[in-house]
């Protein structure tokens, strides 16, 4: 199972490819498994969850359970709410709007509302101020398409849900993940490549054959359209620091030495281009890497979508486990298996 694995790792984030993809199921069964481990973990989010129903649907949501001597990180108006007896360790100065960030430990086990920093650069330091408590791993629950928190620059590891919330046809839903997954195993570039490129947050830059960088003095790939006569004039490789869009995918496509080409973005989430326009740049010939690669522990699937239309199970894991090449999770049913064997 992917329990072991998470032990290996500072960091973890939980991310739903959908709303209600079964992301809090997720982050609870593994809390569950990972509590008489011998570890000390701390928990937080981006945004608010953990909440008992839905704010979008208002459909009954799984709470968050924490496990006594667990860290756990959340705004001073939801420590307020909890339902557990916890021991504050620290109040931050960083005001979020729900108020100051309160670092605490259980006492007891209990439910909480998670509502951690603002910001993926806030999160980081929270994360890394974490080993004053001795914690050995920090998961992360994330928030609404918010796959930015499972960048390798904020966390090191991830565990992706997905699930009927994100289309109720499973050959679909197989599709949309595999597209997540494929973006999450691109190759990284070159070390000395990498090195060279990453303290570069803006722009467009080209790479020469010699590994030489120039800034092409575009700030964003939406501004191609101006210096398009001077894009290859260094070479077919090119870095996009920002967001990649697209309009950039589609320009690339275009040209005509398209299988020499090769486009760096800075990890799998600055990807913003339709599935379409990604597979049809790669089917072309087009190459796309990444300076840092995510790890990914595993896929877990929810096969209950808000509108209580229910997928076959064993059907959608199998199909997803044979799309993607790696275990896929059912984590709901494996623990109803087990109940059911005592």
């Amino acid at each position: 199972m992917f329990i072991e694995e998470i032990l290996k790792y500072n960091s973890i984030a939980i991310v739903g490819l959908a709303k209600n993809a079964g992301k809090t199921e997720c982050l609870n069964y593994i809390l569950r498994r990972v509590k008489n481990t011998g570890k000390r973990f701390a928990l937080t989010s981006i945004g608010i969850d953990g909440e008992s129903r839905d704010q979008v649907c208002q459909m009954p949501k799984p709470e968050i359970e924490v496990f006594e001597d667990m860290i756990f990180i959340t705004s001073e108006m939801h420590y307020r709410d909890k339902r557990l007896v916890a021991e504050i360790m620290d109040v931050s100065t960083q005001q979020t709007s729900l108020g100051r960030l309160v670092t605490a430990r259980a006492v007891s086990s209990g439910k909480v509302l998670l509502s951690g920093p603002a910001d993926t650069g806030s999160l980081r330091t929270l994360i890394h101020d974490m080993k004053r408590w001795d914690v050995d791993t920090t998961i992360v629950d994330g928030a609404l398409s918010r796959l930015s928190l499972s960048s390798p620059a904020v966390t090191e590891a991830m565990v992706l849900a997905t699930g009927a919330a994100l289309s109720c046809n499973i050959p679909q839903l197989v599709r949309k993940t595999k597209y997540v997954y494929d973006l999450i195993c691109l190759n990284e570039a070159a070390p000395d490549i990498v090195r060279k490129l990453m303290a570069i947050e803006q722009g467009v830059w080209s790479i020469d054959d010699e590994g030489n960088i120039y800034d092409l003095d575009i700030p964003s790939v939406f501004m191609l359209e101006n210096k398009k006569d001077d894009i290859f004039k260094h070479g077919n490789t090119l870095y996009a620091a920002g967001a990649i869009s697209d309009k950039l995918l589609q320009f690339l496509r275009q040209q005509k030495q398209i299988r020499e080409i090769t486009l760096i973005m800075r990890d799998f989430t600055k990807m913003f281009a339709s599935m379409e326009n990604y597979y049809a740049f790669v089917k072309k010939g087009g190459t796309i890497q990444v300076l840092q690669k995510s790890k990914l522990l595993a896929v877990c699937i929810n096969p209950q979508s808000p509108d209580g239309y229910c997928l076959d199970s064993d059907e959608l894991r199998v199909a997803m486990q044979t799309s993607l090449g790696i275990p896929v999770y059912d984590v709901k049913r494996i623990e109803n298996n087990s109940q059911s064997k005592i």
